[in-house]
């Protein structure tokens, strides 16, 4: 069969599908609770450092040095740099009253690169009392880890005379992994609200004539893991607040006139009006249509916030016209539901 018969065949098979689909999908924006989901007696919260380069990253320090990269704080650095990252993004989405770094704190501090144990209450309640704060947020580790691999090949440099010129050379890239452990205590309830380890990847790559030009010839690499480690903090700090995101939902598109003309309207964003439509029809004889009309009905509620109302119509398109498409859905209400009550004590602050 020739390419343009198969283009004619698939494109053919296209329009049946289509024109034979029941449905038609929308994407709508929806509000989740924050991952962390903190108590509302929360106000006031300070921020802490735990982490100290590990002993390990000593001699990953020394072999940077070595090659001529950025010296022995890029650990220190990098972990004020997550903690800047935070307290920059709570400051900006205004969750807390104060948001406050708390530098002068003797902490336990474990340098060994792996996730510490969790501060003892004592200690959490004392630095809180002692700074006016309400929950701790806390790095509990930051670790660096550099792995170089050389490789031998043609590069492209200048020569005497600053003619660019193909030559055997050295490419080298530096894997630079960085390890962040955060935790949040709520010393009123002696909770651990929450824990995680990450772990993130910086790839810098440098040419030279030999393998030392080739790392000399690396550029940004510190200034990348920084600005890495800001944007680690930032997001641990985004896991705090509630986030929106798009959700696909499929409603019936067929049955009756009534259909067509509320897909129509849907269309051109008339919602209000397709479920004029769709109303019409969810006392019709035939069961099939009555119990699409119900679950257009229930997507209409989702899109206007009512999830109460949404769940009755799609319930009642499952239970009393077998509608499939319909237990699926109220599934999705239910975890919508369950989200939305969490939601709401996040939001009345």
């Amino acid at each position: 069969m020739s390419a343009f018969r198969i283009l004619l065949t698939t494109a053919f098979l296209t329009m049946i599908f289509t024109s034979c689909s029941s449905t038609s999908t929308l994407t709508m924006g929806v509000l989740e609770p924050a991952r962390i989901n903190v108590p509302n007696d929360v106000v006031k919260v300070g921020l802490i450092n735990r982490s100290l380069p590990s002993e390990s990253n000593k001699t990953v320090d020394k072999i940077d040095k070595i090659l001529s990269l950025e010296g022995l704080n890029l650990d220190k650095e990098g972990a004020e740099a997550a903690v800047s990252g935070l307290y920059d993004e709570l400051t900006a989405i205004n969750r807390f009253e104060s948001v406050k770094v708390l530098n002068d704190i003797e902490v336990q501090k474990k340098g060994l690169g792996v996730f510490p144990a969790a501060l003892s209450w004592q200690d959490v309640e004392k630095i809180c009392e002692e700074n006016g704060v309400d929950a701790l947020l806390s790095l509990e580790m930051y670790d660096t880890d550099t792995k170089v691999n050389f490789e031998t090949k043609m590069i492209n440099i200048p020569n005497n005379l600053g003619i660019k010129a193909n030559v055997p050379g050295h490419k080298v890239t530096l894997f630079t992994t960085i390890k962040n452990g955060w935790r949040v205590y709520n010393p009123n309830h002696k909770i651990v609200l929450d824990e995680i380890v990450e772990n993130h990847q910086v790839v810098s790559h440098g040419e030279g004539i030999n393998p030392m030009k080739a790392v000399e010839a690396i550029i940004g690499r510190k200034e990348a893991v920084l600005q890495t480690s800001t944007n680690l903090g930032s997001a641990y700090a985004s896991d705090l607040r509630p986030l929106s995101r798009r959700v696909t939902r499929e409603y019936f598109v067929k049955g009756t006139d009534n259909f067509k003309i509320a897909q129509r309207r849907a269309q051109t964003g008339d919602w209000d009006g397709a479920a004029d439509l769709w109303e019409r029809e969810v006392q019709n004889p035939d069961m099939k249509i009555a119990g699409r009309a119900c679950y257009n009905m229930a997507i209409i509620n989702e899109i206007n916030g009512d999830l109460n109302k949404a769940m009755e119509w799609a319930s009642r398109s499952y239970a009393d016209y077998e509608i499939s498409n319909a237990l699926r859905y109220v599934n999705i209400l239910k975890h919508r539901m369950s989200e939305q009550r969490i939601l709401d004590k996040q939001l009345a602050r």
